[in-house]
């Protein structure tokens, strides 16, 4: 339980201005940033001093070790140097870079070199702007071997071309150029390739090579240029903390108080957060990775595009004249099994295991036989740090503040070194991202995913992931799995479910109706573009919510107890500025924080958001009023650790609020459909009589204090119980008995998602984030301006008063067939008039409309996503519902390169929406006897 706040780290929305306001002068003790340094040279003027790199001019570092600095990265790798140059960019000069050994002498001296941008949006982003600060690496002289080569991406299977088709169409709206060729483009393009087994691949000429160790060293030699200092030799020993903010670092050579420190230590990066208190969770763990390099091969150009041929799970460049070949296999090595932490001597603990890489080399053989004819290539064990998930770790921790990491490169450091660099300096500078970084946030991880044994198991499947096909909902990891489970797991597996996972948390993602007792537990099928495979039993629990009960396992949702520590303050009235640190009651402190009015009376329910001050989302929950000063609050899944972490860092000084986590204090069973009220009403032995948004606490059977919420998170009527953990089991049995009358049926997560998208319900994480407002998503009526402050309010009057500039719209999909077409599943591009307006957001089948559905934000012709703000920095137009909802405009959905015709909408359709008297209970529902038989002869 939490019950304190912080003090001493500046508020980060403010922080900028506080460094404008901090004397130059002042100690870095004292708590306040430095402000920017006049007149820091640029990088063209940086490079006219330099010229070209001096390889060992950047080993020149200071023996001795400053007892303060602002800012403390340690690690002297790629991401270590960009994060430091970018922030003498920003004329942050008091930077020091530490290394346990020499600069650039980590696992940054070498890799492939490769840099793709034919990636995921939010990934490409970030290697754009690698890519852009290489190129100017490149144009101010420095020798670092950037040639534009372009790439080759290989399909052998129909799945294949679809996976590559579908990023295809929404890489090219957004600036990419990226063409799907045939096996003879192939062979012209690159003439060794054997295109035997090939249907086709995809020509992206952006890409490009570079030198990894080249690229390290110039970002070093200009960080120190701009005032950074680097010691090498240095290890750290300890990282003190005072009221959860960073204080100094212990190392090997003394101490060094600092305001800011930066983990960049790579595969070293776990062990580093484990020496701070509290400790500081950082999930990666390194795989053996192995590249084979060939000698020189007459007649080979240094101009070939490189190639990822994904079926074969191979890479292969030019490099030196000859070919470099790596892969991402499916079955990786986990590095250093047997050892604590990475061993001193790691060099010496990774032989060339060619038993194990020679499966790749062989693949590579068939790709390229010009192969067969080298010399046993040289092969390299270099060993490369992922993460649980395959994505980046970047941003500041939720144990520390000022605590700021970037790791987790899976495979490729140099590729976004350059935009992750960008990217957390300014996050550092400003106080707050200036782009969308949610998907690599490090505050997605909870204890779990830092077990060391946990790790060496999930990377073991993390690397072939990465040049897998991802079929949406359909490709779970089968390694590390049963770590969460809710206490109806094995009781639900027995009733045929079929498990996904989030948050690592256990849940049905669907039932298979046709498992019977004793046959093998059913599986998910081979995953699909097209409509799944376990389709129907999706339908039949459609069809329970709609006509009977269906029972939903929800318990994986974040559930966090606000309370008033001590009695309220019942003097005179507090100005709004007051309320936030010393708050008369938890109301006070809670509507700053919420957008929508949380005075409820007790024992109501509201629905807020809670805003940062550019109005965009940090949440969207639930608030249950329990008493005068206790609130309940439940938000989605993957808002666990983060949200917890915001609540925490806006507590009130006088630690009158306090928070507790009881995710798993409770088990969250969602009773849905026309007939939950009688149903429940049968086993509670009273009447449910609550108004919509409101609860109770009950008896249900023998079980005691269950929470009885009016309300379901699939937009059909029905309840969500909040059970205390202990009684669960019983409360599904006697759910499940009685229910039979009912026409219960077991429910998953999938067909809770599609009810949801149909009834245009927005999901924090997949339609709502940081940079989404209330007024874009169509819930501004959910925002009471004419409140006292709270956080957002500004931004969000401004934007009611000017109009927003993107909004989401729910599409209705015309003309394919669900049986035979492929499906909408995600981040399609939406065309307007023929022009790009946006990117569907998530996707689903409309089980009452009979249609595939999404939803998705439009803007006008020709905005750009890449620097997205709400502060009104832009010259975005307005987009109104005349806009939208045009009878002259027609909207299509690119789905894999075929254009599908789009009927928007931005309320929800009428025709989804039902009442229980729509299934004949009008009058009270009499439950049939049912009379069981005996199976015996």
């Amino acid at each position: 339980m939490i019950g304190h706040s912080i003090s001493k780290c500046p508020s980060r929305p403010k922080r900028h201005i506080l460094q404008q306001l901090c004397l130059a002068t002042r100690s870095v003790k004292e708590g306040c940033s430095k402000p920017p340094t006049v007149g820091l040279p640029t990088t063209s003027s940086l490079s006219s001093k330099f010229g070209s790199l001096a390889s060992d001019h950047v080993r020149q570092s200071s023996s001795v070790l400053p007892t303060q600095a602002q800012v403390v990265i340690c690690g002297s790798g790629v991401v270590a140097n960009s994060v430091a140059y970018h922030l003498v960019q920003h004329g942050w000069t008091d930077v020091l870079v530490i290394d346990q050994g020499s600069i650039c002498g980590g696992t940054s001296n070498f890799g492939s070199g490769t840099l793709g941008l034919f990636k995921p949006i939010d990934e490409r982003h970030i290697i754009s702007n690698s890519i852009k600060l290489y190129r100017q690496l490149q144009e101010m002289g420095h020798d670092i071997g950037l040639k534009q080569v372009g790439s080759v991406n290989l399909a052998q299977t129909k799945d294949r071309i679809i996976m590559l088709k579908r990023r295809i169409a929404y890489n090219l709206p957004t600036g990419l150029h990226c063409e799907i060729i045939g096996p003879n483009e192939l062979q012209k393009l690159h003439p060794h390739i054997c295109t035997d087994n090939i249907l086709g691949g995809v020509w992206v000429p952006e890409d490009a090579v570079v030198d990894t160790l080249s690229v390290c060293r110039v970002l070093a030699k200009l960080a120190k240029q701009g005032g950074a200092s680097y010691v090498e030799n240095c290890i750290v020993e300890k990282i003190s903390t005072e009221n959860n903010c960073i204080k100094s670092v212990t190392t090997n050579r003394g101490d060094v108080d600092c305001e800011y420190f930066v983990n960049c230590a790579g595969m070293w990066a776990r062990e580093l957060g484990l020496k701070s208190e509290p400790k500081v969770r950082i999930p990666v763990y390194p795989a053996e990775h192995y590249y084979a390099k060939t000698t020189p091969i007459s007649g080979i150009p240094d101009n070939l595009p490189y190639i990822r041929d994904f079926d074969s799970h191979i890479y292969m460049r030019e490099y030196n004249g000859g070919f470099l070949v790596g892969g991402f296999e499916p079955q990786a090595k986990p590095a250093f099994l047997g050892h604590k932490g990475v061993p001193g001597d790691w060099k010496k603990q990774l032989p060339a295991d060619w038993d194990h890489f020679k499966p790749l080399w062989q693949n590579a053989i068939q790709r390229l036989p010009i192969l067969k004819d080298v010399p046993e290539p040289s092969l390299m064990n270099y060993p490369d740090t992922f993460t649980p998930n395959g994505k980046w770790i970047l941003g500041e921790t939720p144990e520390v503040d000022n605590y700021f990491v970037a790791v987790g490169m899976n495979g490729n450091s140099l590729q976004g070194a350059g935009g992750i660099g960008k990217a957390l300096a300014e996050w550092i500078v400003e106080g707050e991202p200036t782009q969308e970084l949610l998907k690599f946030d490090v505050q997605r991880f909870l204890d779990l995913h830092n077990n060391r044994n946990y790790l060496q198991q999930r990377i073991q499947e993390v690397v072939g992931r990465h040049y897998s096909i991802m079929y949406p909902s359909q490709s779970e990891f089968q390694l590390a799995r049963k770590l969460r489970c809710s206490p109806l797991y094995s009781v639900l597996e027995k009733r045929g479910a079929v498990f996904g996972m989030r948050m690592g948390y256990e849940r049905p993602l669907y039932f298979d109706s046709s498992y019977q007792p004793g046959q093998p537990l059913p599986t998910m099928p081979p995953g699909t573009f097209f409509k799944p495979k376990f389709f129907d039993y999706l339908l039949e629990e459609y069809y329970a919510c709609r006509e009977g009960v269906g029972v939903i396992d929800m318990s994986s949702f974040s559930k966090i107890k606000i309370k008033m520590q001590k009695p309220p303050i019942d003097s005179g009235d507090l100005p709004w500025e007051n309320l936030a640190q010393t708050p008369r009651n938890v109301v006070d402190w809670l509507q700053r924080l919420c957008s929508n009015d949380v005075n409820i009376p007790v024992g109501g329910i509201v629905h807020t958001g809670m805003q940062n001050e550019r109005g965009g989302y940090e949440n969207d929950c639930i608030l249950v009023r329990e008493a005068e000063n206790s609130f309940f609050m439940v938000s989605p899944t993957s808002q666990q650790t983060r949200v917890f972490e915001w609540l925490r860092r806006h507590l009130p000084t006088d630690h009158s609020v306090s928070l507790n986590d009881v995710t798993s204090m409770y088990t969250v069973i969602n009773v849905v459909g026309p007939k939950a009220r009688q149903l429940l009403s049968e086993l509670s032995n009273v009447d449910i009589d609550l108004q919509p948004f409101t609860y109770k606490k009950v008896n249900v059977g023998y079980a005691s204090d269950v929470m009885m919420m009016s309300f379901t998170h699939t937009g059909e009527p029905g309840f969500c119980l909040y059970i205390p953990s202990e009684y669960a089991l019983h409360v599904y049995q006697q759910l499940a008995a009685v229910g039979v009358d009912y026409g219960l049926r077991d429910v998953g997560t999938i067909t809770q998602r599609w009810m949801r998208i149909e009834k245009f319900i927005p999901l924090w994480g997949e339609d709502l984030n940081s940079f989404t407002t209330p007024f874009e998503c169509g819930s501004g009526y959910r925002v009471k301006l004419d409140n006292d402050y709270f956080m957002g309010k500004f931004a969000l009057q401004k934007q009611k008063e000017q109009g927003v500039k993107k909004r989401l719209v729910l599409f209705q999909l015309e003309g394919i067939d669900p049986d035979k077409d492929v499906w909408a599943w995600g981040s399609e591009p939406i065309y307007r008039d023929s022009e790009f307006v946006g990117i569907v957001t998530s996707a689903g089948f409309g089980f009452t409309l009979g249609k595939l559905v999404c939803m998705g934000y439009i803007r006008r012709p020709g905005q750009s996503r890449r620097h997205e703000r709400l502060d009104g920095h832009h010259n975005d137009q307005i987009v109104t519902n005349q806009f939208i909802m045009s009878t002259s405009a027609r909207y299509e959905i690119d789905i894999a390169g075929q254009r599908v015709l789009a009927k928007p909408q931005i309320y929800a359709p009428k025709a989804t929406s039902i009442n229980p008297s729509s299934a004949g209970l009008e009058t009270p529902y009499v439950p049939k006897v049912v009379i069981s038989h005996s199976n015996n002869p």
